[in-house]
């Protein structure tokens, strides 16, 4: 069965907004506004920008073909000028629909990508979702269309993993062979196998955010639901494909339902974030998450468990700096209730809220829906 998790933010976090220094006079410009027709809509990942200044991404809705009236989404470049371009239009049976999570490129100017939904026919009726390539001319190939059996479905929407051969990894939210998620690779002869297929139970459920890859070749992510006691858990598959499950979270106040990307620092120390659980009273009573470390011998410690006022379900993929400074956002809480971002010491618990930017509430364009 499919587990709905609490909230999905939508919308990724640029790390380039996160690494700038805060100095109090900020240069700030709107270098492109969507409109919502055929040049895109709602863009839902980061950005990439090539050697020329030009940069790519992703818009969740738009184009010029109608998904459920609010368009099938765009892959998009905007140049050094200004001038935006939608490089392809997704037409949802066949290229996908909903692209979300950021693209990663390779060196010969090929962009890799996931959309949410659409491809071919399945279980889910929009289609189970596709991972897709696509080069700065606009020549779009789909990699995979997930079919929602042992293969996964709803490819989650953060990133792609890329290795040096060429290999692609990632996870779905649902589908494997319980149809609660996978881990997959697509290998440089673009062909799908799955690493992992959760089963529910002890190995975890639902994985929603993206892998990270260490030098070795071991990929790192959580699931949302799961685990002894269904509060989701941290795994590790390494170079060999074998599986392991570093951390069950227990709920309460050791957090629960993690998601977003991890952090790794050199040690081999994890980073991540826990949408619920930590102080357990703050609103809700089931508390409103926490930044945590997971160290090589598995030991969980809690970095900051957050109280509403600096900030309420924390979610996304964490940036960790040289300092060891973590970077984040929360969706909800601080003074308007709108979310904050924040930044936390690795080494201790402490955590400030940076009053630059402020998180905004993103409205979900619904229709399709996300994992």
């Amino acid at each position: 069965m499919i587990r709905k998790p609490l909230f999905l933010l939508s919308a990724a976090l640029v790390s380039a907004c996160m690494l700038v220094p805060f100095a109090a006079a900020q240069t700030f410009s709107v270098l492109y506004t969507f409109t919502g027709g055929a040049d895109g809509g709602a863009p839902r990942g980061g950005v990439v920008l090539d050697s020329s200044g030009n940069i790519y991404g992703t818009t969740y809705n738009g184009g010029t073909t109608s998904c459920s009236g609010l368009g099938c989404g765009t892959v998009f470049k905007l140049d050094a000028t200004g001038n935006e371009t939608a490089l392809f239009d997704f037409i949802g049976k066949g290229s996908g629909a909903d692209p979300n999570g950021n693209l990663i490129p390779d060196s010969q100017g090929n962009l890799y990508g996931m959309t949410n939904v659409g491809g071919q026919t399945c279980r889910e009726g929009f289609g189970c979702g596709t991972v897709f390539k696509v080069d700065r001319s606009g020549h779009f190939a789909v990699l995979h269309a997930f079919a929602g059996g042992f293969d996964g479905a709803r490819p989650s929407n953060r990133n792609l993993v890329r290795d040096p051969a060429g290999n692609l990894y990632g996870v779905t939210f649902s589908g494997g062979a319980a149809d609660d998620g996978s881990v997959f690779k697509i290998d440089s002869a673009e062909s799908e196998s799955v690493l992992h297929a959760f089963n529910g139970a002890s190995d975890g459920a639902n994985p929603i955010g993206g892998l990270i890859r260490d030098s070795q070749g071991n990929l790192y992510g959580v699931t949302s639901f799961g685990g002894s006691s269904n509060s989701g858990v941290i795994f590790k598959i390494d170079a060999s494909n074998n599986f392991k499950v570093l951390y069950q979270f227990s709920g309460g106040a050791l957090g629960y339902e993690p998601n977003g990307g991890l952090a790794r620092d050199s040690a081999g120390n994890l980073y991540g974030l826990a949408f619920g659980g930590g102080d357990l009273t703050c609103q809700p009573p089931s508390g409103c998450g926490l930044v945590y470390k997971l160290d090589s011998a598995g030991t969980l410690t809690v970095l900051h468990s957050f109280h509403g006022t600096d900030g309420q379900a924390p979610n996304g993929n964490l940036i960790r700096d040289a300092a060891g400074n973590l970077y984040g956002t929360t969706y909800f809480g601080g003074q308007s209730n709108f979310g904050t971002v924040f930044k936390a010491r690795s080494g201790r618990q402490s955590l400030r809220s940076l009053p630059v930017y402020r998180a905004v509430r993103w409205g979900l364009s619904g229709g399709r829906g996300d994992p």
